[in-house]
């Protein structure tokens, strides 16, 4: 399905794929050779959602572009199944497996791999030939790639990355308050805008 987001229509090279049950929202930019399956949403919140040729993106990925950081993939990447996207930039070949997770400003150096459930977090950068192994975290320029059970080390960096700052433009919270009010406030807002789009 592809839906007009604020003016903005996904293009789709001829000789591209985009399954029938796959959603294309906004400014998407489908390149040549590309596959893009069943269930995967792509879709564009203020910043494009760019594939160079010869991506595929697998079942019922999700690929978010958006404003402070488009979502952009090189030439030859795999994003698998069930996989979440947003906002990074993703260099050529690299393998996204299944469940992988990348998140806002991130980079994803070329041939690099992220083996299944394994996160690239926020505004981390993750050198060329890089691999992620199942689970595990990637997180701060340059990434240190950790075990989940190594909670303390992870947030030691995460906590200086400024997840609210930078992805919702709130500041962290004192201890014992929440910033859900204002994230549901604010990005339910932003995701009002898709209230005039419409399918084409």
């Amino acid at each position: 399905m592809l839906i007009a987001h604020e003016g903005r229509s996904p293009t789709v090279h001829p000789t591209a794929y985009v399954a029938p049950t796959a959603t294309l929202c906004g400014d998407v930019r489908v390149g040549a050779g590309c596959r893009v399956l069943f269930g995967a949403v792509l879709t564009a919140e203020g910043g494009p959602v760019v594939l160079d040729e010869g991506c595929i993106v697998m079942e019922n990925a999700v690929l978010r572009g958006t404003r402070r950081d488009p979502l952009i993939l090189g030439r030859q990447v795999l994003v698998g199944p069930t996989a979440y996207l947003t906002g990074c930039r993703v260099e050529d070949e690299v393998f996204l497996a299944t469940g992988s997770r990348v998140f806002n400003g991130a980079l994803i150096g070329a041939r690099s791999e992220v083996r299944i459930n394994g996160i690239v977090h926020l505004r981390t950068v993750l050198p060329a030939d890089s691999m992620v192994p199942i689970g595990w975290v990637a997180v701060g320029d340059t990434a240190r790639i950790l075990s989940p059970a190594d909670h303390e080390e992870i947030w030691a960096v995460q906590k200086d990355l400024d997840f609210p700052g930078h992805v919702f433009g709130l500041d962290r919270p004192a201890d014992g308050e929440s910033l859900m009010p204002a994230i549901s406030e604010r990005f339910g807002r932003s995701l009002g805008r898709h209230t005039d789009d419409h399918r084409i």
